[in-house]
């Protein structure tokens, strides 16, 4: 593998200073632009940037002497040149594809930097995951830098993942040149008791002089000030404005999300235009975004722009999606900005609102053009064990998602996770079901499905049963999938169970992915080869397929947005109210095991 690295400022200094003082010609100069410079938070029309060795030389009225017979020229003139832009926190494998595809999805779009966290792959091949993440971003023609996943499992004692993440793999991997921090902190029960293995983990990370990552998923802010003595230095999850606040007023930054299902930035985004916090403590960042919003919708070019749609002032949301992340994770020295010294990250743009991206230049290259990849992609391959990581014991039958009623019972009350259209957290539900021949029913009418969880890293045998409201499925149809936060064993919902065994069966035939049947027959398949998580195939590939795919489950009666999205989610285990893990159902406010039936012994 080769490494995608630019030189460091030590290297280049001599050339930038010559460059800066007119002594020698610059590798290009961006012409008569007007500059965003987001230090000061203004615009400098008719400025020059010229750029040396990867990196900015000067921003300056007239670059002309710095121009020399291998210079290239870019004019700009009625249009701004702003920094590449950053996303602060995010998941690659939530976009289905390797972070080589993720990287030329996201380019023509504006992006140069990002800060993934790859707990997802950790979950699945522990640390060598990681590794291999890790080892393909530092190929790649833009910044990628990666955090240490911290919680794998994201909640012991309630969830078995394929590997675990120790405190020695964290400290191990402090010393990795692309590792920027640890990753999220989901375990914050953990945190707030002082948890010696999540603090081991804060040790180490701290220890190296780098940035904790946080995740209070918790809608109760009593715990928050010990969650944040505890170390993390940033939150995402945050819902509503009081979130936001109470985040920054504790010194961490907060972190705003827009996603394919994740709306939280209207909603947070008045602590700045109406209560007038310091918007430099207020990052923009993605979290997860699915294929299909890559390449119909965009990257971070699209969350700046939902931001501004909410009141923001352009250049305030510029600095969000720019300095303020460079500055957070101790990088302001090197990206985030254009000015001297810094690597030469730029996008060129016509307009600060809509913000069309008509160039993208990476560390002094041209990258992208007019919607256009036009930079060399790494050639980098995923190991072949990586993509046999679907583990089942045998075919499954429809009787293995049979749920036993209690012992002459004709009906039951149940607990029922509830899908929250657009958000993170499920409802906690109850319901009361017909029992069939011993066997507890659904209740389609009342939009109650079965859900059922496939261990798939061990091959044990183990299915866990439950039921989910919200889907809206209203004929035979099953969606099963090996993408299931965190630990990622396959979630089949279904309102069939030989529909569900057939689409279980289907993907540990093809080494995971996403399939839905019908009526007996299977109508779309993602295929996921690696780790069960992602494809190496182009994004526009997986994007076509993942459409098919929720169109079939569209057809078969969904109207969620992004109903995928919380598919996905029903086993993450660390956000409340109520989840399936293959230990069995989770009370995440309780973070404790719950019975999947209510008796008067068990009634909250």
């Amino acid at each position: 593998m080769q490494q995608n690295q630019i030189p460091s400022w030590a290297e280049c200094a001599p050339r930038l200073i010559a460059v800066a003082r007119g002594d020698a010609p610059a590798d290009m100069v961006i012409r008569k632009g007007t500059w965003v410079n987001v230090h000061s938070r203004e615009l400098i029309p008719d400025t020059d940037i010229a750029i040396a060795g990867g990196r900015i030389a000067c921003c300056v009225p007239d670059a002309s002497r710095m121009i020399g017979p291998e210079t290239q020229v870019i004019e700009a003139r009625g249009r701004y040149i702003l920094p590449g832009l950053c996303d602060g926190h995010m998941h690659v494998e939530s976009g289905m594809l390797t972070v080589t595809q993720f990287a030329r999805a996201v380019i023509p779009h504006g992006t140069t930097t990002m800060f993934v966290d790859p707990h997802e792959v950790a979950n699945v091949m522990g640390l060598e995951g990681v590794r291999l993440m890790h080892d393909e971003a530092l190929a790649q023609p833009v910044n990628v830098f990666v955090q240490m996943p911290s919680c794998a499992p994201s909640a012991p004692g309630l969830e078995t993942t394929g590997q675990e993440i120790t405190p020695d793999d964290v400290a191990e991997a402090m010393h990795w040149p692309g590792i920027i921090g640890l990753g999220e902190m989901m375990n914050f029960p953990g945190v707030i008791n002082a948890d010696p293995k999540m603090l081991a983990e804060i040790a180490a990370t701290q220890a190296a002089g780098k940035t904790v990552g946080g995740h209070y998923a918790n809608p109760d802010l009593s715990g928050l000030p010990a969650y944040a003595a505890g170390g993390p230095a940033d939150d995402h999850e945050g819902t509503c404005e009081a979130d936001a606040i109470a985040r920054v007023r504790l010194g961490m930054r907060a972190m705003l999300r827009l996603g394919s299902a994740w709306y939280d930035v209207k909603a947070q985004v008045t602590a700045i235009t109406e209560k007038g916090l310091d918007p430099r403590n207020f990052i923009l960042c993605t979290d997860d975004c699915h294929s299909g919003t890559l390449v119909h919708d965009g990257h971070m070019n699209r969350v700046v722009r939902h931001a501004i749609d909410c009141g923001l002032d352009p250049l305030v949301a510029i600095q969000m999606a720019t300095i303020n992340t460079a500055t957070h994770f101790g990088l302001e020295r090197e990206l985030g900005s254009i000015t001297p010294g810094r690597r030469a990250d730029i996008i060129l743009s016509s307009d600060l609102r809509t913000l069309p991206i008509e160039a993208v230049i990476a560390r002094g290259q041209i990258v992208a053009e007019g919607g256009q990849l036009l930079s060399p992609q790494p050639d980098f391959a995923w190991p072949t064990h990586a993509r046999q990581t679907v583990r089942v014991a045998r075919a499954l039958t429809a009787s293995d998602f049979d749920i036993a009623a209690p012992d002459g019972a004709n009906h039951v009350r149940a607990r029922v996770i509830g899908v929250v259209e657009n958000q993170a957290p499920t409802r906690a539900l109850e319901a009361e079901l017909s029992v069939e021949g011993g066997i507890v029913a659904m209740d389609r009418q009342a939009d109650i499905c079965q859900i059922a969880l496939v261990e798939r890293h061990r091959a044990t045998g183990g299915v866990t049963n439950g039921f989910v409201s919200g889907f809206g499925y209203g004929v035979d149809c099953a969606v099963a999938s090996t993408v299931a936060h965190d630990s990622h064993h396959m979630i089949v919902v279904g309102t069939s169970k030989s529909d569900m065994a057939l689409a279980a069966n289907r993907l540990a035939e093809v080494g995971g992915g996403v399939a839905v049947f019908r009526d007996g027959r299977e109508v779309a398949l993602v295929r996921l080869p690696i780790a069960g998580l992602m494809s190496d195939a182009p994004a526009e590939d997986v994007a076509r397929d993942a459409a098919a795919m929720v169109a079939a489950m569209a057809d078969c009666g969904c109207t969620l947005n992004n109903a995928f999205m919380q598919h996905s989610l029903l086993a993450l285990v660390v956000i409340p109210a109520l989840r399936i893990s293959d230990l069995g159902l989770i009370d995440v406010t309780r973070f404790a095991r719950t019975d999947l039936f209510i008796t008067e012994g068990n009634s909250p």
